[in-house]
This record gives structure tokens, C-alpha cells and sequence, in this order.
């Protein structure tokens, strides 16, 4: 049953805005809370009914402060010496990829006066890795600080792609609350469930950012009204529920308490971040503690341990003890210690508990290990992250081209990169293979996996990879593999084609709404991780490209049937030698071609995709014959476009005997020849 709920807006005394704002703050009707059914005070009440369908909005009638306050701290803090350090405040952005969390965090760093005004700045500047700017999302977390009326806010920007949830997770550690940006049109996504969930389990205290509300088609009451139902599924407590909502769009740098009424600045997001995220609680005078939960590399400093200080002062020169237990511990020396200020790691000769700091000088520390006191010292509790779902092959390459590109080309080389990644990468494990340069990567998803297949290629390296293969478990003898939840955002005209693809994928769909005024409609569907392999481009293909999909793992459930991913065949290289336009005129009459002419093939080697199933091998390198005999009028070649695959595109295309050839300069697929010996 429908139930009407009105939000009211309420004046809180003890929240006013400090009055030495540099920036104008908002006057203190502004500052306002969105209290269910409750009036704090005598104040004017402005209401706006929403509708919520969920029986337990009609249940929230008492008072409930801003998340943590100060008034609301559990008396057990005095038994155990915990204070709360009012001047700092270290929070993360956590949100849907392309909800505008790194454009958010760029306009509030040039609010808050971190560069010169004269300084050239670029677009999403905390995309600093070039795989980062050139596929537009974020792969790794990054830290940053800004300073606020004289309150430092340490700032985490972490990725919004499911398959890089790795990072998010251990980043909430050193958090005490989080920004959590929705789309002001989309409303809460796949991967926002999950970050939430997380940060929740954590307790953390939540301020919802609604951005991009400068979009025609905007819905603010219904992200909010979404977002608070999300909350309640996913078991929040009635303070976290009671979250301070802010309205803001990053692209022009303004926030505001209501989507009609944005203030000039970010003002009221800063505001918001100081009232209702709490400051770290720390053990000022205890023994030294700090969790090592992300790992930097420098050539001139070496390994650099990044973490929250939960206890003590860390000093540069200190002789500390590295446990991951309390039986396995060694003894180590901090040589340098900095800390975020701006937009730049500086250096500090303390640092007190409660802030982000990045330590040097412990050249073998792993992700997890606590920093301790020398004499007192114990460990913190170690990082849990979700298993990995999908896996796949990397072997040494050992096509006719090997070695022409690449540096780095033995298996040596190859399972010392692979092993070196597992130090920073806590999602990903790397297992030995059933011969000496084979391993098994397993991963979060494909993308996850694609992301250091392309970072070891720009490095230099050269090997080949086989197709993705979920990781199933058997439990109680009964065999189970990983579904997912699958949204698709689809223009109506094409939804049927769709439908009719995800149905044959094994997918079951549980809901269906439209979005907006733009004739789109939104399908959920829960389907097997199998059947989400090489379903990107079939989807984009039957919606014309107007379709986008987004996944996020669900949990393990039985054994969906065989699925059949791929419907055609590969046309294979019958020789090695160079294409030539001749041959490529009849070939391509078999199907698509990946190659145009002059190129360079090798036997094995896919040139195209076939129009019919099963593979077909042609002489894509044949010559027209020389004769004596001039023809009247030489015949006109005309041939078509190649396609253009991309690495993503070539893993997605691959079957279980074939591989993606990856070199630094090339891409190639080819059939597995392991394959071709057990034909025989």
C-alpha cells in the first residue's frame, strides 16, 4: 500500500554554520533536515509529500540528529578513552560510474583555493592515470585534502565500477563517513547498492549528494524517495536513515538544501560535511596503531604505506613493530612520514591519530599489516574483501610473431608482474596453472582483469590470454555459479530485441519502470555472470548503440543450464603471409573481416567472424595470378570497413579454444593450438 509521507523542514540550533565563513554560508533557515513526520521546533514548516512503499516510513516519529552528533555520543566512549578530534574529518565519495563523483570532488577542490589562480588545471583532475582519462572512469582511489573554516577534510575518491569494488571496500576503513552521489535522473544504480552496504555495515555516517540537478529531466523527490527505500532494504539503522540530503550540480560548483534554491558555491556540502560527518574517534594517549590500507610505489622512497592513525603519535625516525598477528611480527623504522594537504602528499615530522598519512621506509609491508608501538603495540583487525567471480588464463605467447614488440616475454617475467600485482590489488588472485607458464588471474569481473592485462601490455609485456570462466562453487554436492543483477536502460523501440537476448542468456526479469520523460525504460533482471560474457556488444548491436548496460554481483545460487554465448564462427588464416586486397574481396563475402590489406597473418590466426556457425579457414594472403594477357580494364577492388576490436571486444568474442594474442603494439586472436592437438 502507498503511504504519504511529508518531509519538513526543521531548524537545528546546535547545527548553526560557523560564522567565519570565507564563502557565503546559508542562512540558518537553509540549513535544514529532513526529518519523517517529525517537527523539531516551532519554525515554519515548509512540506512536499513524497510516497514511499515501504511499511516501515510510517515508523520513523521521534527525533533524530544529524547522523552523529555530539549531543548523541554512546557513553561506553569515556570507559574506553576514545575522544573525538573535532578538526579533522575523512570522508569518501562513493557512487554509480558516471554519477559525477570525480567532477564533484575537482570543483571542490578549486573552491577551496587548493591551485593558484593563475594555474592551468585540466578536467578531472583526480583522474591522473592515463587508462583513468582515456576510458573516463576511475580504476584506483585517490586521496586528497582540503581545509574548511579551519577543519581539514581528508577526501577519498574511489571507483564507481563494480569490478574495482576491492578498492571501495578497503578504503571505508579509514573513513568515518561518506558522500554518497546519486544521479539526480537515474537515482541509486547496481553499484550504489553495494558501496552503501558496505559503508553501512561499517556504520558510517551517510550525507546523500543528489548531483547533476541542473538536467532537464531531473526527479529529485524520486532519488530521494529511492534512496530511502535503498537504506531500508539494505537494514540501516534510524540514524543512518535520518541522512542529510544536499543538491548539487559538480559541473557548475553549486550545492544547496533544496533543488530549487542552490546557493553560488558548495558552501552547504562543506557545511554539511562538518555537521553530520563526525571526526575520528582516537585514542590520543594509547599505544601507536595505524592499518596499512593502500600501497603507493616511488623509485626514490620505494614501497609507501598509506592508512588512518586509530591510535597514538607516529613520528619520523621511529622505530615501529609490522604485525599481521599477534604471533607474526617484525620490527621495521619509519624514515619519512607526509601527510595530504591539498593536492599533494607533504611532509610532516608527526602526525597525530585521527588523520591520513603515508609512511616510508618499510620496504616489505603488505596491505592489512598494522603499524604498532615498538613495546605495546597490537594489531588491528585484517581487511576482508569479497571473492572473486570470473578467472582467466595467461600464458606466455607463442605465436610465429613472439618477441617482436615485446620486452618482457618469459614466464619468469610473466609470474613476477602477476605476483607483484596481488600487493596492491587485494580482489585479485593469482594461482599456477596446469603447465610452467600458465596462470589462472581471478577477478571481480572482466573488467577488473582487462584493466591489468592493459597496464601490463603498456609496460612492455607480451602474452596471450584465454576466454573468462566463472568461478563456481559446489555445496552439499550441489554445483552453484555467481548471478548478478543486470540493469539496462533501453529506448522503447528497441526493448524487444532486448528482452529477447537476455532471455536466451538465462536471465529472469523482477522489475521494469520507465525513466524520465525521454521514452526510456529501465529493465532489472538477475542473470548468471556466464551469461553477462560477450552480452555488452550483442546488446549495444540489437539497441543500435543506444542501450547501457550495468551489472553488479548478487550472490551464488544453482546451476542456470548451458547458455550459448556466440552463434557464429571465426574465419581463420590458412597460411602466414601478407593480406591482400584480392583475397580480401572474396573473403569478405564469408562474413566480417578484422584485417584490411598489407597486413601481416600468421596460420591460426582470426581474420574475421563467419556468417554461419563453426569456423571456416581462408587464404587471406592469395595473389592474382600474373598472365601475359593485359586485360581491356583492370577490375576495382572495393572492400569493407574492418571492424575494430578493441582488447575488451577481443576477450568478450573469445570461445574456450581461442585466445587474445596481446603484445604492446598489437591485439590479435588466434585459435588455441593445445586445442587443435586434442582434435587430432
Amino acid at each position: 500500500m502507498d503511504m504519504a509521507i511529508s518531509f519538513r523542514n526543521s531548524t537545528f540550533s546546535l547545527l548553526k554554520p560557523r560564522t567565519s565563513s570565507p564563502s557565503p554560508s546559508p542562512s540558518p533557515s537553509l540549513l535544514t533536515k529532513h526529518n519523517f513526520g517529525f517537527n523539531l521546533s516551532p519554525s515554519p514548516i515548509t512540506s512536499t509529500t513524497l510516497k514511499f512503499r515501504h511499511s516501515r516510513s510510517a515508523h520513523r516519529h521521534r527525533p533524530i540528529r544529524c547522523s552523529v552528533s555530539e549531543a548523541t555520543e554512546p557513553a561506553a566512549e569515556k570507559k574506553s578513552q576514545l575522544m573525538r578530534r573535532s578538526d579533522i574529518r575523512n570522508i569518501a565519495i562513493i557512487a554509480h560510474v558516471d554519477h559525477g563523483k570525480t567532477t564533484l570532488v575537482d570543483a571542490m577542490l578549486k573552491q577551496a583555493k587548493v591551485f593558484r589562480d593563475n594555474q592551468f588545471v585540466q578536467e578531472r583532475i583526480m583522474d591522473s592515470n592515463d587508462l583513468e582519462r582515456e576510458r573516463g572512469i576511475t580504476i584506483l582511489s585517490k586521496n586528497t585534502s582540503i581545509t574548511y573554516n579551519d577543519t581539514k577534510i581528508n577526501i577519498i575518491d574511489t571507483p564507481g565500477h563494480s569490478d574495482f569494488g576491492g578498492e571501495v571496500e578497503r578504503i571505508l576503513n579509514m573513513v568515518e563517513g561518506v558522500l554518497l552521489v546519486v544521479d539526480s535522473v537515474e537515482g541509486p544504480m547496481p553499484q550504489t547498492r553495494f558501496v552503501l552496504k558496505k559503508a553501512l555495515e561499517f556504520g558510517l555516517a551517510v550525507v546523500v549528494v543528489v548531483n547533476k540537478i541542473d538536467r532537464p529531466s531531473a526527479r529529485p523527490d524520486f532519488v530521494i524517495n529511492s534512496t530511502f527505500e535503498l537504506f531500508i532494504e539494505l537494514n540501516a539503522t534510524d540514524e543512518q536513515c535520518d541522512f542529510q540530503a544536499i543538491y548539487a550540480s559538480g559541473i557548475q560548483g553549486k550545492a544547496g538544501l533544496s533543488p530549487d534554491n542552490l546557493a553560488n558555491d558548495l558552501g552547504p556540502l562543506f557545511e554539511s560535511i562538518v555537521r553530520c560527518i563526525p571526526g575520528p574517534r582516537i585514542e590520543k594517549d594509547g599505544a601507536l596503531q595505524m592499518l596499512a590500507t593502500n600501497l603507493e610505489y616511488d623509485e626514490h622512497k620505494g614501497r609507501i604505506a598509506i592508512g588512518r592513525l586509530h591510535a597514538g603519535v607516529l613520528r619520523k625516525g621511529m622505530e615501529v613493530r609490522v604485525c599481521t598477528s599477534e604471533d607474526s611480527c617484525r620490527y621495521g623504522k619509519v624514515s619519512e612520514l607526509f601527510v595530504y594537504e591539498k593536492f599533494s602528499r607533504v611532509p610532516a615530522a608527526s602526525v597525530e591519530a585521527g588523520d591520513i598519512c603515508a609512511v616510508c621506509g618499510i620496504d616489505d609491508i603488505q596491505i592489512g599489516e598494522t603499524i604498532a608501538d615498538k613495546v605495546s603495540g597490537k594489531p588491528l583487525p585484517t581487511i576482508k574483501v569479497e571473492e572473486p567471480t570470473v578467472k582467466m588464463s595467461f600464458s606466455i605467447n607463442t605465436a610465429p610473431f613472439v618477441g617482436r614488440e615485446g620486452k618482457y616475454v618469459t614466464s619468469r617475467n610473466l609470474r613476477d608482474r602477476l605476483y607483484r600485482e596481488l600487493e596492491r590489488n587485494l580482489a585479485m588472485k593469482v594461482e599456477d596453472g596446469e603447465t610452467a607458464d600458465t596462470f589462472i588471474v581471478s577477478g571481480r569481473g572482466t573488467l577488473h582483469i582487462t584493466i591489468l592485462i592493459e597496464n601490463m601490455r603498456r609496460e612492455g609485456y607480451e602474452f596471450m590470454v584465454g576466454p573468462p570462466k566463472v568461478i563456481n562453487k559446489k555445496v552439499n554436492d550441489k554445483l552453484l555459479e555467481p548471478f548478478e543483477i543486470a540493469t539496462v536502460e533501453v529506448p522503447e523501440e528497441h526493448m524487444g530485441s532486448v528482452v529477447e537476448l537476455l532471455g536466451k542468456r538465462r536471465g529472469q526479469m523482477f522489475d521494469m519502470q520507465g525513466v524520465g520523460s525521454e521514452g526510456t525504460t529501465l529493465l532489472k533482471y538477475k542473470i548468471p555472470t556466464r551469461g553477462l560474457l560477450g552480452l555488452r556488444n550483442a546488446i549495444l548491436t540489437a539497441s543500435r548503440g543506444t542501450a547501457i548496460l550495468n551489472t553488479i554481483f548478487d550472490s551464488y545460487g544453482p546451476w542456470a543450464g548451458e547458455i550459448s554465448t556466440r552463434d557464429q564462427g571465426s574465419l581463420v588464416a590458412f597460411e602466414d603471409g601478407t593480406t591482400t586486397s584480392y583475397a580480401l574481396s572474396s573473403s569478405q563475402e564469408r562474413g566480417q573481416m578484422f584485417i584490411g590489406p598489407g597486413v601481416e597473418v600468421y596460420k591460426g590466426q582470426i581474420v574475421g567472424i563467419h556468417q554461419r556457425p563453426g569456423d571456416l579457414s581462408l587464404n587471406v594472403c592469395k595473389k592474382k595470378a600474373a598472365t601475359n594477357i593485359r586485360s581491356n580494364k583492370e577490375q576495382t577492388v572495393v572492400l569493407d570497413t574492418a571492424l575494430d576490436y578493441s582488447l575488451d571486444d577481443c576477450i568478450e568474442y573469445i570461445q574456450e579454444d581461442e585466445l587474445v594474442e596481446v603484445t604492446p603494439l598489437s591485439i590479435r586472436m588466434c585459435k588455441n593450438p593445445k586445442f587443435a592437438k586434442r582434435g587430432k
